[in-house]
């Protein structure tokens, strides 16, 4: 038990110190495919670190929301990261506390005080921003539980960890229609819930059309680096889910070693690299939707994730 909790802290730490490398990595290659120098991979380090060393403003007008929100922005992915195989691909000490519709939760939560957070500060573009955000995660919602009930009748629960036994092993399941159309919609969905093209443009800072990062518009110092922060290990915590539990467990350890947990550390990130190559041809091949047209890209991935379901019946 306690070496369960030992490497729990290890899977916290390293969604922690790498969430900001892989953010880092992901827009110095989107610059390089533009032919173009592009910050270094430690600037979201950089940025964080000066965020957090700045005086932090906050409205006259905000409320005990605006200044909780960023504590439950960082919070809530960690908490999932205790729920999700990240470097081992056997249960933990806290992996039976939740499944994944409990981690979807947490992290719909996290959305949602976000959004009130916008809208607290009085601003009319945190308001105009957090409408679109409520409205691609009333959209991305429904899809991830299809998604969760659709990999449910494989394993027949939904605890991340016995979800990847059943439904990658053997390795012919792999290749299964239901499978291939469940990683296609969830794939969407990260595009979806981390703002990145065709759904919203990450680089973009123009108020007007800002969606994702309108959520952190009127923040500063301690705040800012906070959000930025929690962020950054959404995104690799979704990583984790699609790569870990949906894709493959290559990389991951197997055994109750720390030789074992550290070896698999450079593994996952090499994982996560060839992800990233994959997203950045996505994202370059692609323009930015016009808001109007963003429910049709979380319609198809709905209708991608509901014949999944069907695929899967039908098989059974």
């Amino acid at each position: 038990m306690g070496a369960k909790i030992l490497f729990n802290i290890v899977q916290v730490l390293v969604v922690m110190l790498c969430s900001p490398l892989v953010k880092g990595v992901l827009d110095r290659f989107k610059e390089r495919v533009q032919s173009k120098k592009g910050p270094s991979i430690f600037q979201p380090y950089r940025d964080i670190w000066k965020l957090f060393h700045k005086d932090e403003v906050v409205s006259d007008e905000s409320s005990w929301i605006f200044r909780f929100t960023p504590y439950v922005v960082f919070v809530a992915p960690i908490f999932v990261t205790l729920l999700i195989p990240v470097l081992t691909d056997y249960p933990l000490f806290f992996a039976f506390m939740g499944d994944m519709l409990a981690g979807g939760s947490i992290l719909a939560l996290a959305g949602f005080f976000a959004t009130l957070a916008a809208i607290d500060t009085g601003n009319p573009y945190g308001p105009m921003g957090a409408s679109r955000t409520r409205m691609v995660g009333f959209l991305a919602e429904p899809v991830f539980m299809i998604v969760f009930f659709t990999v449910s009748f494989v394993a027949g629960s939904t605890i991340p960890y016995i979800v990847q036994q059943a439904w990658i092993t053997p390795l012919a399941n792999f290749f299964e229609p239901a499978h291939v159309l469940v990683m296609l919609a969830f794939l969407m969905l990260i595009i979806a819930e981390n703002g990145r093209i065709p759904v919203d443009n990450p680089s973009g800072h123009f108020e007007l059309a800002m969606i994702d990062e309108s959520k952190a518009l009127e923040y500063s110092g301690r705040g800012a680096a906070l959000m930025k922060w929690g962020g950054c290990m959404k995104f690799f915590v979704l990583l984790c889910i699609f790569l870990n539990v949906l894709v493959t467990p290559w990389g991951l350890a197997d055994g109750a070693s720390i030789g074992g947990l550290l070896l698999a550390i450079p593994l996952i990130l090499l994982k996560i690299l060839v992800f990233l190559v994959v997203l950045v041809a996505i994202e370059s091949s692609l323009a930015k939707l016009r808001l109007f047209r963003i429910p049709e890209f979380m319609g198809a991935a709905f209708v991608t994730s509901v014949v999944a379901v069907v695929v899967q019946l039908i098989e059974m």
